[in-house]
């Protein structure tokens, strides 16, 4: 008997600058999970980063290397999941054109993101179609491998929910071409950076993948701790006051984690010698991506040829899917609402 075939996923980044550790644990963690029960498309979203880079589009070729450098360093495997370049699958634009025909302008104002990074990105001029409609690329990108599944967390489950309401009144129009899909909740863990505000390239607070060894160790040194604690003999509460604890979570294994508490509550342990104790357990965690990482480094071809191919698998599904959207848009009388 045939094995049954596997629901797909869609997923994608934009090349946007280097990853850190909150990509890692926020996205990239629960890829590699994925891509062993599901049938995955990863991409790196470049058109989308023109929304918002459009007038200094020159870094992003080199981000695009730099970006899957990393997906595989940390363990996104192409023999499992298809890694291919938005841009580099023309059918996108083709298929992002004909849902943006269909698509009230009302539904894309009422993008909780579009009003929120207008008012925060105030350095970028965002008044632009190409941010306004971003959605209908998403809805695009997604639909274009008839994806029954978006990993994503709570916060974006309002972008999914816009693809699904393209995705029902394109297929209320010309019939039922695409499932309808469904967004994957993902758990996302709350990582802030080294001054305790969201990990961010932009803040400036970012452990980065690409940082070495010695860079991690003074950057753990350098993270907020226990405001209220301000000498060794003060007692401190790791689980509720400190910033560098959310990484022991994570990198410490739970019964040294309640060790630390109760040395830290008891004032026998110190912050500087804690964080020094965190820093070892995430160069241990990271030394072999470090390794994966500099020897992609060292065959950059490699990195090259992922992409070919799995752009190659990627255009061959959009080409299927939009034959199949030609016939279906100019053969069938639309229906009126």
């Amino acid at each position: 008997m045939a094995e049954a075939a596997r629901e797909r996923v869609l997923s994608g980044m934009r090349p946007s600058g280097r990853l850190h550790l909150g990509h890692l644990h926020g996205v990239l963690e629960n890829w590699k999970r994925l891509q062993d029960a599901y049938e995955c498309f990863f991409f790196v979203a470049d058109w989308h980063a023109l929304t918002t880079d459009y007038e200094s589009p020159r870094d992003i070729p080199g981000n695009i290397t730099e970006l899957a450098t990393d997906w595989l360093a940390v363990g996104i495997d192409p023999a499992k999941a298809t890694l291919f370049i938005q841009s580099d699958v023309k059918e996108h634009a083709e298929l992002h054109l004909l849902l943006s025909m269909i698509t009230p302008v009302s539904w894309l104002e009422r993008n909780p993101t579009y009003k929120e990074q207008q008012q925060q990105i105030k350095e970028k001029d965002l008044s632009t179609y190409g941010f306004l409609g971003y959605p209908v690329l998403q809805a695009a990108d997604i639909i274009m491998y008839k994806a029954r599944k978006v990993p994503v967390g709570v916060d974006q489950v309002p972008h999914v929910e816009l693809t699904r309401e393209i995705t029902r009144r394109f297929n209320y129009l010309y019939g039922e071409v695409f499932p309808v899909p469904e967004a994957l909740l993902a758990e996302v863990p709350k990582l802030p950076g080294l001054d305790g505000r969201k990990m961010s390239k932009s803040y400036g607070n970012a452990i980065f993948l690409s940082d070495p060894a010695e860079t991690v160790r003074a950057k753990v040194a350098a993270m907020v701790t226990d405001v209220e604690r301000p000498r060794k003999s003060d007692p401190g509460d790791p689980e509720n006051r400190c910033v560098a604890f959310h990484l022991h979570r994570l990198y410490v294994p739970e019964e040294r984690r309640r060790n630390i508490v109760e040395e830290c509550k008891a004032a026998r342990l110190g912050c500087v010698s804690c964080k020094r104790e965190l820093a070892e357990a995430v160069v241990r965690f990271m030394e072999p991506i470090w390794e994966r990482r500099n020897a992609l480094l060292a065959d950059p071809g490699r990195v090259r040829t992922v992409l070919a191919e799995g752009t190659l698998r990627a255009a061959e599904c959009a080409r299927l899917t939009m034959s199949q959207v030609r016939g279906t848009v100019w053969n069938h009388n639309a229906k009126s609402d």
